[in-house]
């Protein structure tokens, strides 16, 4: 049976979205896989949350169309980066042009 569950964050810097997935284990443990590729182990998913919010990450299910546009985005225009973890690597920052 495979219990993994994936989260996904963000943080903006002017109209440059950055991506981090967080991955709950079945073990009970997590991972963070960054926007620089690293993929980073937590004994908790409680504990990778917490350090996402220090880096000033948000969960993208928690955002509504307020919090978006106080970032400069449409929530329409957030959508996660899809593909393996190869690609993924390629896709952890998303530049967009102009105001939302």
């Amino acid at each position: 049976m495979n219990d993994i569950r994936d989260e996904w964050w963000l943080a903006t810097l002017g109209r440059t979205v950055v991506w981090a997935r967080l991955r709950e284990r079945e073990a009970g443990t997590a991972e963070v896989l960054d926007s620089d590729g690293n993929t980073l182990p937590y004994e908790s998913p409680e504990s990778a949350r917490a350090a996402l919010m220090d880096a000033e990450f948000i969960a993208l299910d928690g955002l509504d169309a307020e919090d978006a546009a106080e970032r400069g985005f449409g929530l329409d225009e957030l959508r996660p980066p899809t593909g393996s973890d190869d690609l993924l690597r390629e896709r952890m920052l998303q530049k967009f042009g102009g105001r939302a």
